[in-house]
């Protein structure tokens, strides 16, 4: 495998986010295996802040968009505008139409414009009064979300959980990171002045080369374990799907990636397991999540 520069990138993240590599190193694979990205937790934990940096350091466009109870699809999709001088409808795109989509509180919108996401999500395309609309390539949504305790907040339906590869949380940080905080560079600052350390182009050979990182058989008999357990296990509603199991795959594939490697190890496969499986397997309230039964049902087989 060729030697990919993703060191550089996680150090500017570091210097941007502090105290948080564990979660950014988890947001850069996701960005790598093509998959969307939730970031849930309080106001001001730095959510925002994270969307702006990859996208910065990744050299992509960014556009934010933030979500309130009156918005509308199309005000994120785009709507046909009525020219004059051409006595013709013309489709005016939306926000969606950009390389990094920060949906900023998604959870305050109502389910039918969460729902405006989906085709984008997974498609890489708009469809408008029966007309198809390619995104640019790549194309990333960072969505974050506020917890469903506070007020104004539409929990996202399963339909939409779905389409994002990684749900994270950043939590507060660690005594010495936060007196950074209050004695360093303002991060907004820092953020106007950072460089971008890779390019779309690039950026779509890393993700091609995470599909060819190598993932043994054993290893695949382990992914197909966690996935038997988790739709048989008393404690789990709703086994992991199909694509919750391919999703798993690829993103071990890019954490091995990140981790310089070019071929999966089991712990690639359990750094990724909560972020990847615990916002799609519902446990009752007061349980494990769903990666720490499984962890602990199925024994980890070598490499």
């Amino acid at each position: 495998m060729t030697a990919i520069p993703l060191a550089p990138v996680l150090t500017a993240l570091n210097r941007i986010i502090l105290g948080k590599p564990k979660v950014l190193e988890l947001s850069l694979c996701c960005m790598l295996a093509r998959g969307h990205l939730l970031l849930e937790d309080l106001p001001g934990m730095g959510k925002t802040t994270l969307a702006e940096a990859l996208a910065r350091v990744a050299g992509l466009g960014f556009r934010r968009l933030q979500f309130t109870s009156d918005l509308m699809p199309a005000d994120i999709l785009g709507m046909s505008v009525f020219k004059a001088e051409h006595q013709r409808f013309e489709f005016m795109p939306g926000p969606v139409f950009t390389e990094v989509l920060l949906a900023d509180e998604i959870n305050r919108s109502s389910p039918k414009t969460q729902s405006a996401l989906l085709e984008a999500m997974e498609e890489g395309q708009v469809t408008q009064e029966g007309q198809t609309y390619a995104l640019p390539n790549p194309f990333f949504v960072i969505a974050t979300q506020n917890p469903q305790s506070q007020a104004g907040t539409h929990p996202l339906p399963e339909s939409q959980l779905d389409r994002f590869l990684m749900r994270l949380e950043l939590g507060y940080p660690d005594a010495r990171a936060e007196r950074e905080l209050l004695t360093g560079q303002d991060r907004r600052q820092m953020l106007k002045a950072m460089t971008a350390l890779t390019d779309a182009r690039h950026l779509l050979a890393w993700q091609e080369q995470v599909r060819r990182i190598r993932v043994s058989d054993p290893l695949l008999d382990y992914l197909l374990q966690l996935a038997q357990v988790s739709r048989q296990h008393p404690e789990i509603s709703d086994g992991l799907s199909p694509r919750g199991l391919m999703a798993l795959k690829t993103a071990a594939q890019a954490m091995a990636m990140v981790r310089g490697r070019a071929f999966v190890q089991p712990e690639d496969i359990q750094a990724v397991l909560p972020a990847v499986v615990d916002h799609r397997l519902p446990v009752p309230k007061g349980s494990k999540k769903a990666s720490a039964w499984l962890v602990a049902a199925v024994p980890v087989l070598p490499a």
